[in-house]
C-alpha cells in the first residue's frame, strides 16, 4: 500500500496549529499503521500539561500504544512537523517504529540527522527509516512565525 506522505503531513500540520493556538511550540504528530489508518495524533502540550515530556511525538506514541494494546509499534510511520529530539527518538526506537517522516530540520535539537543520528546508530538494537523535508516550508514557517512573534510581541494598546 502506498501512503501519501504529504496528506499525512497536512494532518500533522493541523495538530501543530492546535499547539500554536495554545501558545505551545507548534509541533504536530500523527502515527499511521500499515494500512494507512491513523492510530494517533497529537500536538505539543509541554506548557499546558506542565510536563517536559509532553512533546507531540511522545503523546502520539502513548495514544498509539494504547490503541494497539502494545508498547511496540512495528510497521508504523510517525509523521511529525519537526525533526524529533533525542528524547523522542529514544522512545521511537524503543517502540520499534518503522519510519519517521518529518518536515523541517531542527538544527539545535534534531536527533534524526541534524545534530544526532539516533535512528541509524549501529549500537542500538533497532534502526528507523527517515524521510525528511516533506512539506518542509510550511513546517518551517510555522516554527519561524511562532518564535518571531515571541521575540517581537505586538505593542500593547
Amino acid at each position: 500500500m502506498s501512503i501519501d506522505h504529504e496528506t499525512q503531513m497536512l494532518t500533522a500540520i493541523e495538530e501543530a496549529e492546535k499547539a500554536r493556538q495554545l501558545e505551545e511550540v507548534p509541533i504536530g504528530a500523527v502515527i499511521v499503521g500499515l494500512d494507512g489508518a491513523i492510530l494517533a495524533r497529537a500536538h505539543n502540550q509541554v506548557i499546558t500539561r506542565a510536563d517536559p515530556t509532553a512533546h507531540a511525538e511522545i503523546l502520539s506514541l502513548r495514544k498509539a500504544c494504547r490503541t494497539a494494546g502494545n508498547y511496540r509499534l512495528p510497521g508504523t510511520t510517525l509523521y511529525v512537523t519537526v525533526e524529533p529530539c533525542p528524547m523522542c527518538m529514544g522512545a521511537i526506537v524503543h517502540a520499534r517504529m518503522e519510519r519517521i517522516v518529518f518536515g523541517a530540520f531542527d538544527l539545535k535539537w534534531g536527533a534524526a540527522g541534524s545534530l544526532y543520528n539516533l535512528h541509524a546508530d549501529s549500537r542500538l538494537n533497532h534502526r528507523v527509516e527517515i524521510v525528511s523535508g516533506i512539506l518542509k516550508e510550511p513546517c518551517r514557517q510555522l516554527m519561524q512565525d511562532f518564535f518571531l512573534a515571541k521575540r517581537n510581541p505586538p505593542p500593547a494598546c
